[in-house]
């Protein structure tokens, strides 16, 4: 894989093994014990991923989330939370988490989800792709240069949100369910459908002019979501 990945975590056990089985697969690890290491750890040399555990003493897993995210949108995040915390599941989620991984977890489970992360962010810095804007009205995305406006005010997105706006953009007027969203834009073919509720909601907080009245991203009861463009098209 030959990537950088910062793995925080306060057990020392959970480091250990997560960073043998990383480095095994290529990876360059660094290990940071608490929050405020982790935060200190990404500012001394950006990674390509973080790791990151929910429950640390002193600053949490979703406080260095949210600081993460403020400064750094497309950096790759990955959750560590405990097995039937769905609450906390879904407040990483929310303050943009890419991916999670529940504990007790297989390592070899968090290696394949590291290595999909990472797929899909290489593919976005490899070679440039061909010029493509998607417009719909004062909502515009740039997918080569991987930028997206509303009226003219660029948008902090995950990669993760990027990605689905693209595809919503892409595929206009057609409703896909949960699942199917999990397999076109998170590459899954299985997982929880909380993921993408969180980011649709997520998404409609940042292109919608009423997030509690969506007309863009609508919601088809019983199927999932349909995207609607304001102007009736969606590519230029």
């Amino acid at each position: 894989m030959g990537h950088r990945v910062l793995v925080v975590d306060d057990d020392p056990t959970v480091s250990d093994v997560v960073r043998r089985y990383l480095e095994e697969a290529g990876c360059e690890v660094r290990l940071a014990a608490d929050g405020a290491d982790g935060l200190a750890a990404v500012a001394a040399q950006q990674p390509d991923l973080v790791v990151l555990d929910v429950m640390m003493p002193g600053i949490d897993g979703l406080e260095v989330c949210r600081r993460l995210r403020r400064h750094l949108p497309h950096l790759p995040i990955i959750m560590l939370t405990a097995l039937g915390e769905e609450a906390d599941r879904v407040l990483g989620l929310e303050v943009g988490a890419d991916d999670y991984v529940t504990k007790p977890f297989s390592p070899r489970e968090l290696v394949l989800r590291i290595r999909s992360v990472l797929r899909r962010t290489a593919a976005h810095t490899a070679a440039p792709a061909a010029t493509e804007t998607l417009i719909d009205a004062e909502l515009v995305v740039d997918t080569a240069r991987r930028i997206a406006e509303v009226g003219g005010m660029p948008l902090a997105l995950t990669v993760r949100e990027f990605e689905l706006l693209v595809f919503f953009l892409r595929h206009p007027g057609r409703a896909w369910s949960r699942t199917e969203l999990l397999e076109k834009v998170w590459g899954w073919q299985f997982g929880d459908q909380s993921t993408v509720t969180v980011h649709v909601r997520r998404l409609r907080e940042k292109i919608e002019k009423d997030p509690a009245a969506p007309a863009r991203i609508r919601t088809v009861w019983g199927v999932g979501y349909r995207f609607d463009p304001l102007d009736g098209s969606a590519t230029a």
